[in-house]
């Protein structure tokens, strides 16, 4: 029997991961499991503008931080949060790749359900998927989810 303790769910707050995190609710009730809600805060936000050379303001990290754990109580005032036992985390600067896989370890966490953006052809090859690559690396299973999928109906 699978037995699932411990379930992240990484967000970004976009609509994507927010499609995910109902995924992660959902199996948190079924299983009895504690959800684990984390974002990290992209480094690449942070880094010095290449045309202008300048490094971003102290300031504007420090407002990032701060809007990161706005969006954080807000996600967690969520309606179909209640009933869950949630532990929320915002991991201030880092690559949200190594952040994930670096929560998910230390934490020993039995599945990560995540929300994919879908991109595909060049956008894909440009930025990237924190998703596959999540999918590739993770010490757990990874569900990824899509929002233009069909949603699980319960009878």
């Amino acid at each position: 029997m699978i037995k699932l303790q411990k379930i992240l769910t990484p967000t970004d707050f976009s609509e994507f991961s927010t499609h995910a995190l109902r995924y992660g609710c959902e199996f948190a009730k079924r299983f009895g499991a504690e959800l684990h809600l984390l974002h990290v805060i992209d480094e690449s936000l942070t880094l010095p503008d290449p045309l202008l050379g300048a490094p971003v303001p102290d300031s504007q990290i420090r407002d990032m931080e701060h809007s990161a754990e706005t969006a954080m109580q807000s996600v967690l005032e969520n309606g179909w949060l209640e009933g869950v036992n949630v532990a929320a985390r915002v991991i201030q600067i880092g690559s949200p790749f190594v952040g994930i896989l670096q929560y998910a370890k230390e934490n020993e966490i039995d599945m990560i359900v995540m929300g994919t953006h879908g991109r595909t052809g060049l956008a894909h090859v440009m930025i990237g998927s924190t998703a596959e690559r999540i999918v590739r690396k993770a010490p757990c299973p990874v569900l990824t989810v899509r929002p233009e999928e069909h949603d699980f109906v319960m009878p």
